[in-house]
């Protein structure tokens, strides 16, 4: 459950989508994949728990569930505006597992589909474009919501 009195986005956003299935559904979303039966066989998840994802992620307004064509009782699943703005957490996320994890090689690589080569890492910018470093960003509360006021 999202807790909206909760001040900290990021405990927000893994509430909502930092469980592993979750996010490994929403990338193959990202990937392509559509209808259950695709996310089933490409991630070998328990149809109950791909159902459970599926309908938190469609609650919450990830993916919406559309018919495959006019009329159809089929339906797949498709990203939302606020699914595809959780490409830039999943290219981070990808970027430091490929660095961290996959030192030696053999994951995988994200290139630009137009001419085949590695995109660049995910950046923290300021305004102006400078590259931030942690010690350079601050916290600052939204006075019209502090923490604890729903």
């Amino acid at each position: 459950m999202v807790n909206k009195t909760d001040p900290c986005p990021v405990a927000a956003t893994l509430r909502l989508v930092g469980e592993a299935w979750t996010l490994l559904i929403v990338r193959e979303a990202f990937f392509g994949t559509r209808r259950f039966a695709d996310f089933q066989r490409r991630l070998g998840i328990a149809r109950n728990i791909l159902s459970d994802r599926l309908g938190k992620l469609t609650r919450h307004g990830i993916l919406r569930r559309v018919p495959v064509a006019p009329g159809a009782r089929r339906h797949e699943y498709r990203l939302t505006r606020k699914g595809l703005d959780l490409l830039p957490m999943l290219v981070a996320m990808a970027q430091w597992g490929e660095r961290w994890l996959h030192e030696e090689g053999g994951g995988i690589r994200l290139v630009d589909r137009r001419d085949r080569l590695p995109i660049r890492p995910v950046r923290v910018r300021a305004a102006d474009g400078r590259e931030l470093n942690a010690h350079e960003i601050a916290v600052e509360f939204d006075v019209d919501h502090p923490p604890g006021e729903g």
